[in-house]
């Protein structure tokens, strides 16, 4: 019997060291990163920091690239929030150099991610690169990074982008945003800018592109239903419809005009004129 009293008080006073050793224990630190999910393209160390470039992409392409940026204080492996950053992709040719479409670098929900695109007209080659030019601000110090970063011709090798003189005498950039085709009318995206210097290029508001997308390989046929792409002031871009109504390649022939209904670039598809000269190509 006090075998048995000796074995009761033994397990309570376990049970007792126990939960306070549970109650008292702080649990230890997670650091998760918002952008875990995402594909880290660039990273970039000076001033005491890393700076972090993600993409949903694997890799930097022309066209539109949709980028997230961090900024993390390596003194501490914290990443910084509440900064303000702005950059500046310079393309360094063998004859000049020019700039690209961008946004501007916002942030967002998660206070350490910082959110903008960059419309890439052309790729990385051996002789011809890109320098990323960023400027950062927190804590009353403003810094300064360059660093070369390689963009990739689309490993599909279709044109998702197009850089042209309009009959305005005025160079544009049209891109097409992130897509994921769907035998279905699809929301299709794009942004247009007009290029007024070698380093400055503003978004084009109020504009109409005119879309006809047709099967090449399929006797040229199109789709019904589509709508053309009118300036959405919310969202800050072009929006439509896109009608795809069976899979492969299709060419998305495209018309700009501009606010007075002229047309800038493009050409109507007739059964002399099999496509326009300004497009769009996707595969699925």
């Amino acid at each position: 019997m006090k075998t048995i009293k000796s074995l009761i008080i033994l397990i309570a006073l376990s049970v007792g060291i126990t939960s306070c050793s549970d109650n008292n224990e702080s649990p230890m630190p997670v650091t998760e990163n918002p952008l875990e999910a995402y594909n880290l393209t660039s990273s970039f160390e000076a001033n005491g920091h890393m700076l972090e470039l993600y993409s949903e992409k694997e890799v930097l392409t022309t066209g539109y690239n949709e980028l997230y940026l961090q900024i993390k204080d390596l003194s501490t492996g914290e990443y910084i929030p509440n900064a303000t950053i702005s950059w500046n992709p310079v393309m360094h040719m063998t004859q000049m150099s020019h700039s690209c479409p961008k946004s501007e670098i916002s942030a967002t929900e998660e206070k350490t991610v910082y959110k903008g695109f960059v419309v890439f007209q052309m790729a990385s080659n051996a002789n011809e690169y890109w320098e990323l030019n960023l400027e950062y601000s927190f804590g009353g110090t403003t810094y300064t990074i360059s660093e070369t970063i390689e963009v990739n011709a689309p490993a599909d090798g279709k044109k998702t982008v197009n850089v042209f003189m309009g009959a305005d005498d005025a160079r544009y950039v049209l891109a097409m945003m992130p897509l994921t085709p769907e035998v279905a009318i699809n929301d299709l995206s794009a942004v247009l800018f007009k290029m007024e210097s070698m380093m400055s290029f503003q978004p084009i508001e109020n504009y109409t592109i005119k879309l006809d997308p047709r099967m090449p390989g399929m006797g040229n046929h199109s789709s019904p239903n589509n709508e053309d792409l009118i300036y959405d002031a919310t969202a800050g871009n072009y929006a439509g419809k896109l009608s795809l109504t069976m899979t492969g390649y299709w060419k998305i022939n495209l018309q700009l005009l501009n606010a007075n209904d002229e047309i800038l670039k493009g050409e109507s598809v007739t059964e002399e004129n099999e496509s326009s000269s300004l497009y769009f190509e996707i595969e699925f």
